[in-house]
C-alpha cells in the first residue's frame, strides 16, 4: 500500500515538473505558479528516491548497472556544462539589432536618460494577459539597458484595488512611478515611453515662450512656415509651450525657461527690448532665430540687432552660399560635421538650413570672466557669405568676391553665449555658505543666448531632414541647462512597404504562376528525358 502511495507521489512529481516547464514557456504571465509547481515536483521526486534507496543500492551491484551509471555521469556532466555556460550567458547578455532602421535598439536619448536614473523606477503594464507581449518586447530593451528599471504585468480583473490605486480606467496602460511621481501613457512606443520616463524622473516642468506680434513663425501652424512638427518633439521633452506678446506685457514671465524670437519680419519696440533685456541680465534664456534681410517683406531690425550687440554678436547681413554639391541649392547649406560644443556633442546626423546669414561674436568684447563664446553651427570649406544680397534675390549670378565683402568658409551660422546673469541676486544658499572661511564667492544664475541666422531649418518645410529638429530640440535643452536630454530623439517608425505599379504586379504575377514553375517543370522534364 505505502509503495503503491510512493509511487504515485514520484509520478506526480514528474507531472509537476513537466506543467512548470510548460507554464513558464506558454503562459510566462503566470510565472509564480510555475515555480512552485516545479519546487512542489522536485519534493515529490526526491521523496520517492528516498523511499527506494534499498532497490538503488541493490541495482549497482549489477555489471550492467555500473556501466549504466557512468553513462548517466557523463550525460550529468554535460548538462552541468551547459547549465554553466547558459548562466554565464545569461549573465553576460548581448544584442545584434539587424533590422535597416534599427528599429528594436533604443535612441541615444533614451539611453542617455536610463543612464543617468539615479533611483528606481517602476513600470506597471495595466492590461488583459492577452496584450502584455506587445509590452514586454517593448519594456525589455529598458530593462537590459538599466538595473533601475522595474516592470510588473498588472491583469485589472484580478486586481481591481490595487489597478484603482494606480488611477487606471482603460486597459493597456503604463504607469511609471518614482518617489512619489506619477505618469500614465497609452502605449508601446518608445516615443511615449521615453516622454513619460522624462517626466517621472525630472520632476518638473519647463516652459517656452514663442514671442509674437512682429511677423515671427506661428509655433502651433501646420503649414509650411510653422512649427508644429518641432514643437510636438519638443514637448516630448516634457515643454509647455506658450506664446507671448511683449507689446501687451511689460515684462516676460516669471515661469519662463526660455524666450524664443523666431523669424521676425519687423523691428521691436524699445519696451519690447527692454523687456528681453531685464528677462536675460536676470538669469533668463534666449533664443533667437534671424533670418537674412531678403524680400519685400523682410525689414531691418536695429533694436533686436542692438540688443545682441550688447553681448558682442553680429548678424551678417549676407546670405550663405554652399557649393559643394551635397545640397542641390547653393542657398541651403548641408552640415555634416559639427564643432566641439555640447549642443551637437556625437551629433552625426546632417542638418540642412535654407536662406542662412553669419553670425559672428565681436573678439575684443570684455563681457567678464565668465563669459564663454562657442561657435555652434559652421559650414564646410565650399563655402561663403555673400554680401550682394541685392543681385542674389534679383536672380543674378554671384561668386566669391572677397574684395566686395564676400568671406570664404567655413562661415559660422550660429552661436551661443552663457555666462553669470550680471543683475541677478546669489542664491540664498550659495550666498549663506559664502562668509565661511574658505568658501568660494556665490554662484549667481547663468544667462544663456543662442543666436542662428535662419528660422527655416526649424520649420515644417524641412522638418523631414534628419538632424533639423533634433538640433532645435537640442539648443533648448541647453539652453534651459537639460543637456542630459541632449541626443538623438526617438524616431517614427518608417513605412518600409513595398509600392509596386500594376505593370510591377502583373510582372510579378507571371514570374510566380507561370515562368518559375514552368523552367522547374521544364528542368524535371529535361532530365527524365536523359535518363529514359
Amino acid at each position: 500500500m505505502l509503495n503503491t502511495i510512493l509511487g504515485v507521489v514520484g509520478w506526480l512529481g514528474t507531472l509537476l515538473v513537466f506543467a512548470g516547464v510548460a507554464i513558464r514557456l506558454f503562459r510566462p504571465q503566470w510565472d509564480q505558479y510555475a515555480y512552485w509547481a516545479a519546487i512542489a515536483g522536485l519534493v515529490c521526486v526526491v521523496l520517492y528516491t528516498l523511499s527506494q534507496w534499498r532497490e538503488i543500492a541493490r541495482s549497482f551491484s549489477k555489471r550492467q548497472t555500473r556501466f549504466s551509471a557512468m553513462t548517466s555521469v557523463s550525460v550529468v556532466a554535460v548538462l552541468v556544462i551547459l547549465i554553466g555556460v547558459n548562466y554565464i550567458v545569461e549573465r553576460r547578455d548581448k544584442r545584434w539589432d539587424l533590422t535597416a532602421t534599427k528599429s528594436n535598439s533604443l535612441s541615444d536619448q533614451t539611453l542617455k536618460v536610463l543612464s543617468t536614473l539615479k533611483a528606481p523606477v517602476k513600470i506597471t503594464v495595466v492590461d488583459l494577459p492577452t496584450g502584455f507581449q506587445r509590452f514586454r518586447d517593448a519594456l525589455s530593451t529598458y530593462e537590459f539597458a538599466s538595473k533601475n528599471i522595474q516592470v510588473e504585468f498588472l491583469d485589472p480583473d484580478r486586481n481591481p484595488s490595487r489597478v484603482k490605486d494606480l488611477g487606471v480606467l482603460n486597459y493597456g496602460t503604463v504607469v511609471l512611478e518614482q518617489n512619489g511621481r506619477r505618469e500614465r501613457v497609452m502605449s508601446d512606443r518608445e516615443q511615449e515611453l521615453t516622454n513619460a520616463l522624462i517626466k517621472v524622473t525630472t520632476g518638473k516642468e519647463a516652459k517656452a515662450y514663442f514671442v509674437l506680434g512682429h511677423g515671427e513663425r506661428d509655433s502651433a501652424g501646420s503649414d509650411r512656415n510653422g512649427y508644429s512638427s518641432a514643437l510636438d518633439v519638443l514637448k516630448r521633452d516634457n515643454y509647455a509651450v506658450d506664446k507671448i506678446a511683449l507689446a501687451q506685457t511689460p515684462e516676460v514671465p516669471a515661469d519662463a525657461s526660455v524666450l524664443i524670437v523666431a523669424g521676425p519680419t519687423s523691428d521691436y519696440l524699445p519696451a519690447e527690448i527692454d523687456a528681453i533685456r531685464k528677462y536675460l541680465r536676470n538669469g533668463g534664456k534666449g533664443l533667437f532665430l534671424l533670418d537674412p534681410q531678403m524680400g519685400a517683406t523682410m525689414r531691418p531690425i536695429p533694436n533686436l540687432e542692438g540688443l545682441l550687440k550688447e553681448w558682442g554678436i553680429s548678424m551678417g547681413h549676407d546670405v550663405v552660399l554652399d557649393v559643394s554639391g551635397v545640397s542641390q541649392d547653393a542657398t541651403i547649406p548641408v552640415i555634416t560635421e559639427y564643432p566641439g560644443h555640447p549642443i551637437t556633442k556625437d551629433f552625426a546626423t546632417l542638418s540642412a538650413f535654407p536662406l542662412t546669414q553669419s553670425v559672428s561674436g565681436v573678439a575684443d568684447m570684455n563681457l567678464g570672466p565668465t563669459a564663454n563664446v562657442q561657435d555652434m553651427l559652421k559650414t564646410n570649406a565650399r563655402s561663403w557669405s555673400e554680401a550682394d544680397v541685392k543681385s542674389l534675390t534679383a536672380g543674378g549670378k554671384v561668386s566669391l568676391d572677397e574684395k566686395a565683402g564676400d568671406h570664404k568658409g567655413p562661415i559660422t551660422i550660429g552661436l551661443t553665449l552663457s555666462m553669470d546673469a550680471p543683475d541677478a541676486p546669489a542664491s540664498a544658499a550659495d550666498a549663506a555658505s559664502a562668509g565661511k572661511p574658505g568658501e568660494s564667492a556665490p554662484k549667481k544664475p547663468q544667462m544663456r543666448i543662442a543666436v542662428m541666422g535662419d528660422s527655416d531649418f526649424a520649420s515644417n518645410a524641412v522638418a523631414g531632414v534628419p538632424g533639423n529638429t533634433d538640433l532645435f530640440v537640442n539648443i533648448n535643452n541647453w539652453l534651459t541647462q537639460q543637456e542630459d536630454l541632449i541626443s538623438i530623439h526617438p524616431r517614427a517608425e518608417d513605412d518600409r512597404r513595398v509600392s509596386l505599379s500594376s505593370d510591377q504586379q502583373r510582372i510579378i504575377m507571371w514570374l510566380s504562376l507561370l515562368i518559375i514553375p514552368g523552367m522547374i517543370l521544364g528542368s524535371g522534364v529535361y532530365t527524365w528525358w536523359q535518363r529514359r
